[in-house]
Formats: structure tokens, sequence, C-alpha cells
């Protein structure tokens, strides 16, 4: 396998990873996803009144991603195609995602849908590929009824 077939699997092993573990609420193996230094961008629709919507450093990020979670019943990140531009221990991404979020209301469950795009940058380190940054952008949401089985 080639170096640049073997980075574009780790990069997107990487971005499935970061959806798995916020899916999973897994603040350990989210930690592991990011630079120290990271950075994530977020749109002010998306974040709560008075919270800014630029975290640095990787433990801001990891709690602002799960704390922005944690109210809901749950969620589900379906990541589709993703674009990549490696350069050496640098890449730049464009990652698409259904971001589902489950949540209770008195008469069922809702699913608030946000279409998203991340506009990625990663560094590699030591031993694995991370993002260095992170910007969400919104194209558009839907919010329906489900119904939860099991």
């Amino acid at each position: 396998m080639t170096r640049e077939l073997a980075d574009r699997l780790a990069l997107t092993d990487l971005v499935a990873q970061y959806a798995i573990a916020v899916d999973r609420r897994d603040e350990l193996a989210l930690s592991a996803l990011f630079t120290p230094d990271a950075r994530l961008v977020q749109p002010t629709g998306l974040v709560r009144r008075g919270k800014d919507p630029v975290l640095d450093g990787a433990t801001a990020v990891v709690e602002g991603v799960l704390g922005a979670v944690a109210h809901l019943h749950s969620t589900r990140h379906v990541v589709s195609q993703q674009l990549v531009d490696v350069t050496g221990d640098t890449a730049r991404g464009e990652v698409y995602c259904d971001a589902h979020h489950v949540y209770a209301t008195e008469s069922g469950h809702r699913d608030y849908i946000v279409s998203i795009r991340y506009l990625d940058e990663y560094r590699r380190d030591e031993d694995a590929w991370r993002i260095a940054q992170r910007e969400l952008v919104v194209d558009f949401t839907d919010d329906r009824e489900i119904a939860l089985l099991g």
C-alpha cells in the first residue's frame, strides 16, 4: 500500500472515529482524536446563548462537543463523502455528515437532523493523524417525529 493510500484511509477512519465517539459519549476516545491545540469553530446558530462559538484546545473542544449533546436521548452522525488533500504531515479535508439529534417530547421522540460539512485541518504526530481544526458549516436542517424501536 502506498503512503498516500495509507494516509487517506487513516483520515477516513479518523472522521468515522469522531462520529462514533460522539454518538457513544466516549470522552477518552474523542480526546485521542484531537491535537492538544485543536480548535472547533461552530456556527453561532448551533451554540447556546452566551457560549463562544470558537473552542480552543482539545479539552475545551471535547467538553464543548459532549456538553452540546448531553441533554439528548441519542445522536447518530452519518458520515458520507470526504475529500482530503494531504501534504506531508498536514492535510485539509471536507466531510459531509447528517447529524441526527434525538430528543424526547411529551408525545414521543423527535429527530433534529443537521446536514453539515466539516471543514477540517489534520496533522500527523508521532503515531497518528489528528484533527487540528474542525469548522462546522450547516447546509440545512429538518425536525421530524420518529418512533424508537427496541
